[in-house]
């Protein structure tokens, strides 16, 4: 049974890393001060440093909660069941959905590089997403739908396929475009990779 302090505890944290998702995706980690974050999620300085060590250990949770969450939604419909090929597509199409959104846009792909450094951050994404995709490749070849190849190679392939779309598609200046376009040469990708 969990104490009246752990609650207000984990729901102090949970208002700070909440509050840093929302300042860190309209004003960036740079133009967000530790006195906004504080102010809006209604809790002292003191608070903060008691469950971060600083903004950067603050924006590394915002992190880690933007990208759960969309692993969580992307991993419901990859292994989702149903026709292996049709999963993936559908996979595919929930990722560069996933791109379009603006916390992550702003705090995934373009201040994590930064804020993090980039082996840091390339970590971090290994940790969540090249998990899923080699699932999915798994996937695929168990099912006869790609040639037989290398699974580990072929889903680090497509890994740099996918990580440069996010950013391109973050970096574009109609979004939108861009990611259909993205799909579009990915999919022509995955069919010269499928059994005639």
């Amino acid at each position: 049974m969990r104490t009246r302090r752990s609650e207000y505890s984990e729901s102090t944290r949970q208002a700070l890393v909440d509050s840093a998702v929302d300042l860190f995706t309209k004003r960036g980690y740079a133009g967000t001060s530790l006195d906004e974050l504080v102010k809006r999620a209604r809790v002292t300085k003191g608070a903060l440093y008691h469950h971060f060590s600083g903004k950067q250990a603050l924006f590394e949770a915002a992190f880690t909660q933007v990208e759960t969450r969309s692993i969580e939604s992307l991993t419901a419909v990859v292994t989702g069941g149903g026709d292996p090929w049709d999963t993936a597509v559908a996979g595919l199409r929930a990722y560069v959905r996933k791109c379009l959104e603006p916390e992550y846009q702003r705090i995934i792909v373009h201040e994590a590089p930064v804020v993090m450094g980039w082996e840091r951050w390339r970590e971090a994404e290994e940790q969540y997403s090249f998990g899923l995709l080699r699932t999915a490749v798994q996937l695929l070849v168990d099912a006869g739908e790609i040639e037989e190849a290398p699974v580990e190679i072929m889903a680090r392939l497509l890994f740099g396929a996918l990580s440069t779309a996010a950013s391109t598609i973050a970096s574009s200046s109609d979004p939108k475009r861009t990611g259909r376009e993205v799909e579009r040469a990915i999919l022509r990708v995955l069919e010269g990779l499928r059994k005639k």
